[in-house]
C-alpha cells in the first residue's frame, strides 16, 4: 500500500520566472537593473536584486503557508526589533505596505545585510551572541503574537508524526516501527514538558541556527524571521551549541554569561533542550515529506527517498529517547 502525503502544491513557484521577479520589482518602484541572483531557500523563493536603490532582497512567500495576518505579525516583530536597534533586516514599506502582491504572488522587500558565516569560537563571540539574543527576547516578551503559531508538541510532534505516517516516502516495512518509536518519543517529550511546569512563552526567532545568522563588524545579524513563533526562550539558544558534552558546557557558559547581562532565563527550561531537539527531528522529516513534490526538495534532500535514511532516522529517534531520559547535559552555571 502507498500512502499519499497531505495535499501540497507540487509547483508553487512554477510561474515565478526571473522576468516575473524583475517585473514585480519594477511594479513597486524598485527600478531593477536586471541583475538578479537566487538565494538559498526552500520554503520561499528569495532573490538578491540590484538596482538604482542599491542591493535588496525580495522574498516571495510560499502560497497558503502563512496567512496575510501571520506575515504581518512577522513584519511587525522584525520592525520592532529594528526600532530597538537590534541587527535584523526589517521589511521595507512599498506603497504603504510591507507585504505586496504581483499577479498570484505575495512578496516583501528587505535591505541586503552584509556579513560572513559566524565563527562562534572567536574571543567573546558567544558572549556577544548571548547579549544580542537576550535583547531580542526582551522585545519579544513585551506582547504575544496573536496569530503566529506556538512551538509545541501538537504541531511539531503529533501533527508531524501524522504527516510522515501518511507519506509515501516512509517505507512500508518501517511504518509500524516508526509509529511505535515516534509515539514513545512523544510520550517522553510530553512527560518532560509537564514536569518542567508552566514555562513562559514569548515571541522568538523560532529557527535560530547558524544558517540564519550572519556576522559583521558589529557582531551577529539575523536575516530571516520566517518561522518566528511563541515559545520558550531556550528554543533560540540550544541550537548554538555543538560538539561533545564538555565542549557544550563551555559554550553554554559563554552564551549564558552574555545572555544574563540583559535578561533572565528560567533555568527550568534547560530540561526542555532534548525534548525540543526531538520535536525538531520529527518536524524536519515531516516538512521534507510534505514538500517532496516541490522539485527543490528531492534535489536538496535526495537521501530521504532511500530506505537506509529511514532506518538510520529511526535509530536517531531511539537515541533521542535515551537523551531525554538522561540528566540534562547543561547545568545552571557550568
Amino acid at each position: 500500500m502507498i500512502r499519499k502525503s497531505a495535499a501540497s502544491d507540487p509547483q508553487p513557484f512554477s510561474g515565478l520566472t526571473p522576468e516575473v521577479v524583475l517585473d514585480a520589482a519594477a511594479a513597486v518602484g524598485l527600478d531593477p537593473d536586471g541583475r538578479l541572483f537566487a538565494l538559498n531557500s526552500y520554503e520561499n523563493r528569495v532573490y538578491q536584486l540590484h538596482g538604482a536603490g542599491g542591493t535588496l532582497v525580495l522574498k516571495f512567500y510560499r502560497p497558503a503557508r502563512w496567512s496575510d495576518a501571520q506575515i504581518a505579525e512577522e513584519h511587525a516583530f522584525t520592525a520592532e526589533l529594528a526600532a530597538a536597534e537590534l541587527p535584523v533586516a526589517a521589511p521595507l514599506t512599498l506603497g504603504g505596505e510591507t507585504l505586496v502582491r504581483y499577479r498570484e504572488f505575495r512578496f516583501a522587500c528587505f535591505p541586503w545585510l552584509r556579513g560572513r558565516a559566524p565563527e562562534l569560537d572567536a574571543p567573546e563571540a558567544r558572549q556577544l551572541l548571548g547579549r544580542t539574543l537576550a535583547r531580542v527576547h526582551q522585545v519579544g516578551a513585551r506582547r504575544p503574537f496573536l496569530v503566529r503559531p506556538r512551538i509545541g508538541i501538537e504541531r511539531f510532534g503529533w501533527e508531524a508524526r501524522a504527516q510522515v505516517l501518511g507519506s509515501e516516502l516512509l517505507p512500508e516495512a518501517l511504518h509500524e516501527r516508526y509509529s511505535a518509536v515516534s509515539g514513545a518519543l512523544l510520550e517522553r517529550v510530553t512527560t518532560t514538558f509537564a514536569g518542567a511546569g508552566e514555562v513562559a512563552a514569548i515571541r522568538l526567532h523560532g529557527d535560530c541556527h547558524l544558517g540564519n545568522l550572519l556576522w559583521n563588524e558589529h557582531g551577529p545579524a539575523f536575516v530571516d524571521l520566517d518561522d518566528c513563533a511563541m515559545g520558550p526562550r531556550i528554543q533560540d539558544l540550544w541550537m548554538m551549541l555543538s560538539g561533545p558534552a564538555r565542549e557544550q558546557q563551555r559554550q553554554w557558559g559563554e552564551l549564558l554569561e552574555g545572555y544574563s547581562q540583559f535578561a533572565d532565563l528560567d533555568l527550568r527550561e534547560l530540561v526542555l533542550i532534548e525534548p525540543l531537539r526531538a520535536l525538531r527531528m520529527l518536524h524536519h522529516a515531516a516538512w521534507v515529506a510534505h514538500r517532496w513534490n516541490d522539485p527543490a526538495f528531492p534535489r536538496a534532500f535526495p537521501w530521504i527517498g532511500e530506505p537506509r535514511y529511514w532506518e538510520r532516522y529511526l535509530q536517531d529517534l531511539l537515541e533521542q529517547i535515551e537523551a531525554i531520559e538522561d540528566p540534562p547535559l547543561l547545568q545552571a552555571r557550568p
